[in-house]
């Protein structure tokens, strides 16, 4: 059964929610997501909806530029980014869930050898009949 659950960055200029099917997290250990302690959930695009103005987050992107790291103007809190495993979807920080991380499942991702182990997230997180990701 799926749930919406609401997050946001630590001011409250940004505000989420998105729709999860099991409540199941990705810990990547590359250097980008163990500075920023980023807790992974992709939810597709119809899966996610931003509750406040886009004008409130910033962007950051590297390497291939595929990733769209937003973070908040104001506190600097990463609660979601784009992707580059799923760029037509959305990836929630699991830290940032009103509810926090303590209920959810997490497993490790290998991200400081990302080419190697992306099939792995790819297969894991895999399309649903509906158009959605399931894990």
């Amino acid at each position: 059964m799926s749930e919406w659950l609401e997050g946001g960055c630590h001011c409250g200029a940004v505000r989420f929610r998105a729709r999860f099917d099991e409540r199941k997290a990705i810990d990547c250990n590359c250097s980008v997501c163990t500075k920023k302690g980023f807790l992974h959930a992709i939810v597709v695009a119809d899966d996610f909806e931003l509750l406040t103005d886009p004008a409130a987050l910033a962007t950051y992107t590297f390497g291939t530029h595929t990733a769209k790291h937003h973070f908040c103007r104001t506190c600097g809190v990463h609660p979601y980014y784009v992707p580059r495993s799923h760029p037509d979807g959305f990836d929630v920080n699991v830290r940032c869930l009103d509810e926090g991380p303590d209920d959810w499942i997490v497993e490790p991702f290998d991200g400081q050898r990302w080419e190697e182990s992306v099939d792995s997230i790819r297969e894991t997180i895999s399309r649903r009949p509906n158009g959605g990701w399931t894990s």
